[in-house]
């Protein structure tokens, strides 16, 4: 039976696979296992899929199943040498203990995984052996989506009704592994997978040599998933550091964007969500997902149970699906009009033609003209005709539009009613002094601008995010979910605290922690506000 290296299907006799394209005349090399290399006389190495600085990990055939599996190898970098085309993995003498010492912490790492294994969202391992001075790990090969491309294709962000289901059981996958004395560090959106059934998988398990600074191993880190006290070498990590990166993907999966590096983030701590999704969001989540996201460790959600029980509040305010129904029914509308169109002429390229047709007649008569009067140019008349000429080089066909101070929502309509103009929301919104929250602050090409051809016209939109600074609003006595939502419209996260009080009712709003009404705080700022427990139940005992 001949295998391909890159996928492990028959390919008979050919060189080039014509399943998946991989050129089997190539060569794996060093430090990498050879291709076609058996081990335990049992698993065929093909491919290298992913390296870190621990361990590789391979597209392998299992000769007594007949299954795809993945074969991961411990590769701790900078510890050892392999010579091209051998298997055996060569320590340095000065090198063997801490060598020993990793594959230890490696071995113990996947045995406590493959103990797990009845959870849905860790990785199936089934064999763990020694060979070729090194230590291997047989994981089952699923078919898998990347979970970036599942938020990809759901319109680049989940709803929290869809979201819920997909990362409790992740919560319960994290809480196993810190109960047997390891964790993850490295939850992140590309660690992250999901199943033919509906469900997450995590991958990138490495131990935590991996996932700090200051240890022997090159640490693998990512970029606005990873804690801020991964960063500072040899911290020791915790349930509550995975808390931070599970939040993190969570905060990915709702908006569709990461926060930023937790190093940025010591300087400037904010999440930046746009209005429009910190209102479709439940406040218990946005409340959440501020509390795992604290940058001080001794702010953040401290362990599991509390990480479930935040997220699992009842639903306190209904996700706003207006914005998304408009525009569906403007796109519906949209291409209506085009396929009634589809056989005439826009209205643009009338314009143009019959201005061209104009100029040119007009151009014709003029030539004739000079032609026929032998005068002309004899006379300066340029201060008489000052006005005559400016008139005559006037721009008089189609102009780019302007859109300034109006909502995004009015240039979709004023879009929909121009078949020439297509408009394009920038990427980033920014902040201005002059245009209120939700208007357009600037636009390119510019309003007014020549438009010298037929096709469509493509105009960006910068919609403005108001002024920086926000001014808090009394919220004395509000209900929470009010105060969450006005505060939202003003671009600030609210989290909150419960406390009990005899004076205000349960689930009323006592104030601000830290701040008072009228103060001014930047953009995308968290408040904490006190709400109230009600008054405290007094115990009594009979004597």
């Amino acid at each position: 039976m001949s295998l391909c290296m890159g996928c492990m299907q028959e390919i008979g006799g050919n060189r080039v696979c014509p399943s998946c394209g991989f050129d089997n005349s190539e060569k794996q090399h060093a430090p990498f296992l050879p291709y076609g290399t058996v081990l335990s006389n049992r698993y065929i190495v093909g491919e290298g899929i992913d390296t870190n600085g621990e361990s590789t990990r391979y597209i392998s055939y299992d000769k007594q199943t007949g299954d795809v599996v993945i074969v991961c190898e411990f590769l701790p970098i900078g510890l050892f040498s392999r010579e091209q085309d051998t298997t055996e993995v060569k320590v340095n003498y000065e090198d063997r203990l801490v060598y020993r010492k990793m594959k230890d912490d490696f071995v113990n790492y996947y045995s406590i995984l493959a103990e797990l294994r009845e959870l849905s969202a860790l990785m199936n391992v089934h064999n763990i052996f020694e060979e070729n001075n090194t230590v291997y790990v047989i994981e089952e090969n699923e078919d898998l989506i990347p979970f970036e491309e599942y938020i990809e294709r759901s319109s680049g962000h989940l709803d929290w009704d869809i979201a819920r289901p997909l990362f409790m059981p992740v919560i319960s996958a994290l809480e196993a592994l810190h109960k047997r004395g390891v964790g993850h560090y490295a939850i992140a959106p590309k660690n992250m997978y999901i199943t033919a059934s509906g469900k997450i998988k995590i991958s990138g398990f490495s131990t935590e040599n991996e996932r700090k600074r200051g240890t022997t191993l090159k640490s693998q880190l990512f970029s606005g998933c990873a804690a801020p006290e991964q960063y500072t070498d040899n911290f020791p990590l915790d349930d509550i550091t995975d808390i931070y990166g599970f939040c993190a993907t969570l905060f990915y999966a709702l908006t569709g964007h990461l926060p930023k590096n937790a190093v940025e983030r010591q300087k400037d701590s904010r999440l930046l969500m746009s209005t429009t999704t910190v209102k479709r969001l439940p406040p218990h989540v946005v409340s959440a997902l501020a509390n795992g996201l604290q940058v001080e460790r001794e702010n953040r959600i401290t362990d599991f149970d509390e990480l479930r029980s935040q997220l699992s509040v009842a639903h306190t305010a209904k996700a706003i699906q207006d914005e998304i129904s408009r525009t569906a029914s403007m796109n519906l509308a949209k291409e209506e009009k085009r396929k009634k169109n589809k056989n005439g002429m826009s209205r643009t390229s009338i314009t143009v033609i019959a201005a061209a047709i104009t100029v040119l007649v007009l151009g014709i008569a003029g030539a004739f003209w000079l032609m026929q009067n032998p005068l002309s140019g004899l006379f300066d008349n340029s201060s008489d005709n000052t006005a005559d000429s400016t008139e005559s080089t006037e721009w008089t066909g189609e102009t780019v539009p302007d859109y300034l101070g109006m909502t995004y929502e009015e240039v979709f309509e004023a879009d929909e009613a121009d078949d020439s103009v297509t408009v394009y929301r920038s990427y980033t919104d920014e902040y201005s002094d002059e245009y209120a929250e939700g208007l357009v602050m600037s636009q390119s090409p510019a309003a007014g601008s020549k438009v010298e051809q037929e096709d469509v016209i493509t105009i960006s939109i910068t919609i403005s995010l108001g002024s920086q600074m926000r001014e808090l609003p009394e919220v004395e006595g509000e209900k929470l979910d009010d105060v969450a939502a006005d505060l939202a419209d003003k671009g600030l996260l609210a989290t909150a605290e419960y406390v009990y009080s005899d004076t205000v009712a349960e689930g009323r709003v006592i104030g601000y922690k830290s701040n008072e009404a009228g103060d001014t705080l930047e953009y995308g700022s968290t408040v904490t506000v006190i709400v109230s427990k009600g008054k405290e139940e007094q115990s009594t005992t009979q004597s």
